[in-house]
């Protein structure tokens, strides 16, 4: 099949089929469109589109993000995962700001310039909210074009994503190249899915070189496996008599960068010590909760959470940018990541069960 037919075929099947009522197709401005890009990433579309709903109500435009605290940008972010897409988002806002008027930059390479955008995010919001003819890769599309070519190798291999550029870009059409990109990333995501794809509704069926190999289940090939190393941490629940818990901020950088956590101790540490010594506070310890585990793509995380009670405080932990006190009876909605909101929530649970909640359903 010649990409002329390819493309034909694709947009016919989008006209008919295709999504065309998501929030971000009502109005593809380059800053809506780059939204929705960064929030897709490795996300389901039913997933992310309430928090786009809620973000761009907050941050209807460029200006609006640059001028926010990063704090509240992770706040509308806390639960959509991998933080460092929010943190990326408000960066760039700024820069654009200082560099370029508050506008998206409309060419690849320059767009390709800034906190996370890559070749595939660039090209999405040039022919989504510009209409240029520019391909695009995402996961969707990777999976689609391995097997209508039977390319042999895990997509993200050097080797196989040079192959598969290189077909995107030959497919890609002059005309009606934003209804093509949608079409494409609609194809992948309802019909050319990774298990059980519906290859029978698939307008690309009968020239699918798996299909035609019976490969289909077996391409695009895994990720080589290897077996995720696990840490450990201990996450330290330290109560006041008054209910409230001390969160401190975690580095903009690494995992959950820039969101509020619980103090976090090495499972040798000696927990009265590590909290005189660091924190200024004396505790006493409480039994630990069952360990929790978070994986990332990486590694997995073990976390023990130990409860302790603030019977003292030596002023070295002061409420600003680094700690604060928080009040788990009225919480204040800042940015958490998925573990400690949970941890959060038991303690609450606990303090409404006049301390009988010792363990956590995760």
């Amino acid at each position: 099949m010649n990409p002329a037919e390819f493309g034909r075929r694709v947009l016919e099947w989008f006209d008919a089929h295709g999504r065309k009522q998501l929030p971000w197709q009502e109005d593809p401005t380059p800053y809506r469109v780059w939204v929705s890009e960064i929030m897709l990433q490795q996300t389901q579309v039913a997933t992310v589109i309430p928090y786009y709903q809620r973000f761009m109500a907050r941050f209807p435009d460029i200006g609006t993000l640059a001028a926010t605290e990063p704090d509240e940008v992770l706040r509308f972010w806390a639960g959509l995962g991998y933080y460092a897409r929010a943190r990326h988002l408000h960066q760039t806002a700024r820069i654009l700001c200082d560099r370029h008027n508050g506008e998206l930059p409309l060419d690849s390479a320059t767009l390709q310039e800034l906190p996370g955008i890559g070749r595939s995010t660039a090209g999405a919001i040039l022919a989504l909210a510009a209409g240029q003819r520019q391909a695009i890769l995402d996961g969707n599309v990777k999976r689609l074009l391995a097997r209508f070519a039977a390319i042999e190798g895990w997509p993200s291999q050097s080797r196989v994503l040079a192959t598969l550029w290189d077909l995107a870009e030959r497919h890609t059409p002059t005309e009606r190249v934003a209804d093509y990109t949608q079409a494409m990333m609609d194809l992948g995501a309802t019909v050319c899915t990774p298990r059980q794809p519906r290859c029978e509704t698939c307008p690309l069926a009968e020239a699918c070189a798996a299909r035609q190999q019976g490969r289909v289940a077996e391409l695009p090939a895994s990720r080589p496996r290897r077996d995720l190393p696990v840490r450990t941490t201990r996450m330290l629940l330290l109560r006041t008599m008054d209910g409230e818990v001390l969160l401190e901020r975690r580095p903009p950088a690494g995992i959950w960068g820039g969101l509020w956590s619980f103090p976090e101790c090495t499972l040798e540490s000696d927990i009265v010590d590590w909290c005189r010594d660091r924190l200024g506070l004396t505790v006493i310890v409480e039994r630990p909760w069952t360990v929790v585990r978070h994986s990332f793509s990486h590694f997995h995380l073990d976390i023990t959470p130990t409860p302790a009670q603030v019977t003292g405080q030596g002023g070295l932990v002061m409420e600003g940018e680094r700690f604060v006190w928080y009040n788990t009876r009225h919480p204040d909605g800042r940015g958490v990541a998925t573990p400690v909101r949970r941890l959060l929530a038991a303690l609450a649970s606990e303090l409404r069960n006049d301390g009988n909640q010792r363990w956590l359903e995760w």
